[in-house]
């Protein structure tokens, strides 16, 4: 489809980029930044009522963007991320200054990229928005430019996002020299034939690489505690769930489109790579005493849970890894949403600050309290419904290896996530009792506190939209 026609189909990425040079503009103009974001705010819900799902796939700018059933459940995924991550921001004091409305600028361009990479069908347009994605994060990690801590996280995750970018433009450059096109299918199709098997196995080494960076997957996840712990919290909140879960969205479109005929060795490797990151993600979380840096170690485990249904690829498989991201989504953003909360009311990110919190904020320490048990994979909360699908992917395709140690893992996460449960309920309070959050904070934590539940007691609404 060319590119005036495919325009048709792609109003919320355009009500997405033109909002966000609107919001540049008028942040010029207006003093009060409140208005800025919540101008970006009302872009963000306009965007998302022009999102139409298509009756039949299709293939827009020529088949280098994808508008399949796929790319349409990731669009309201951004969409949903960015909000919530907005709404965390309006009351987080460190931002409040002439640049705030930049900030909510930014997260526009960040949803329109996001959005870009679930679609992406052509390698260039591939390489181009995952780095569209990177640049935008690079600033949005040091936006603090007064922090020392936000500036040396800007600077160590610049240096390894560029390393793993380079590794990865290098692995699409064998798949263009064996293949001769941009084009996933015709890469897929040309790959696999002698005398290209060999160089079709170092190109999936790369990818490895490339996006086991962007979704802090084991080895490639030394960048994700330091960048987590100095990124501005709402920052860390986004980091750790959107720009993660679009990154296996483009392992997912790759894999089942170029490597399908080589997933006897890739599926064996990811196996490995599951087991390696949930196992280095729990067992260092153990010995945390910064709930930043807590989360950074969970949310690598996470990964590695996640990594499960990529392993198996069946179609149970890939189902468990979209019902994951969108349990993830609710339970990762409001466990950070009260980080935010309980860090601007202490001035501590340390684990410390948690005691005796039932007594000091006892809704908050609620709140806290069902976001940690659904990282848990407690019943009846989301968690437990993504874990229960990659689970059952795994056991299905006979992987039980990894589902034992995963089931091992799921132990050791438990303890970790209820020590901190222990610290707000058994422990006496070490400070006054806290005043309530901002109505924007408050609003985006009811928000992902029924969505943790409605996700966990009624999956059947949540499922049949992801994969009608």
């Amino acid at each position: 489809m060319g590119i005036i026609e495919s325009l048709r189909y792609f109003v919320p990425e355009l009500i997405l980029l033109g909002g966000a040079f609107l919001v540049f503009g008028t942040d010029l103009f207006v003093r009060n930044k409140k208005t800025v974001g919540e101008l970006s705010l009302l872009i963000l819900i306009v965007a998302a009522c022009f999102c139409q799902m298509p009756a039949q796939p299709l293939k827009l700018f020529y088949d280098m963007f994808h508008l399949d059933a796929f790319a349409h459940f990731f669009r309201y995924f951004a969409l949903i991320a960015v909000t919530l991550t907005l709404l965390i921001s309006y009351s987080y004091k460190p931002l409040k200054g002439p640049y705030e409305g930049e900030f909510y600028g930014l997260f526009l361009f960040m949803a329109f990229a996001l959005i870009l990479v679930a679609g992406a069908n052509n390698l260039l347009m591939i390489f181009l928005s995952v780095e569209f994605v990177s640049m935008i994060s690079y600033l949005l990690v040091g936006f603090l430019k007064k922090d020392a801590r936000s500036k040396e996280a800007a600077i160590k995750y610049l240096l390894f996002g560029s390393v793993a970018s380079a590794i990865m433009l290098y692995g699409m450059s064998l798949l263009y020299g064996a293949s001769g096109s941009l084009a996933l299918p015709a890469v897929g199709n040309a790959l696999f034939f002698a005398p290209f098997k060999s160089l079709a196995h170092i190109a999936v080494l790369f990818f490895f690489v490339g996006l086991g960076f962007k979704i802090s997957m084991a080895p490639f996840h030394m960048w994700a505690p330091d960048v987590y712990e100095g990124a501005p919290t709402p920052v860390t909140a986004f980091l750790t769930v959107a720009p993660k879960a679009l990154g296996f969205a483009v392992f997912m479109r790759v894999l089942s489109v170029v490597f399908m005929p080589s997933r006897a060795h890739w599926s064996v490797l990811l196996t490995a790579l599951s087991i390696l990151t949930m196992t280095l993600g729990n067992i260092t979380a153990l010995s945390q005493n910064n709930i930043k840096r807590f989360l950074a170690y969970s949310s690598i485990a996470q990964a590695g849970y996640i990594l499960m249904g990529m392993a198996v690829f069946s179609n149970l498989g890939r189902q468990g890894v979209l019902v994951y991201l969108l349990a993830y989504l609710f339970t990762n953003l409001g466990a950070f949403a009260v980080v935010t909360l309980i860090g601007e009311q202490t001035g501590s990110d340390d684990l410390a600050a948690y005691a005796g919190l039932s007594e000091r904020s006892p809704v908050t320490a609620a709140f806290l309290t069902v976001f940690l048990l659904s990282l848990a994979g407690i019943p009846p909360l989301a968690g437990f419904i993504g874990k229960y699908y990659v689970f059952a992917a795994a056991i299905q395709g006979k992987f039980i290896t990894l589902t034992v140690v995963a089931a091992v893992n799921s132990v050791v996460a438990a303890y970790y996530y209820f020590r901190i449960v222990r610290l707000m309920y058994l422990t006496s309070a070490s400070g006054p009792a806290l005043p309530p959050a901002p109505r924007p904070l408050a609003i985006a934590l009811g928000l992902m506190f029924a969505g943790v539940l409605l996700l966990g007691l009624f999956p059947g609404l949540f499922l049949s939209l992801i994969w009608r």
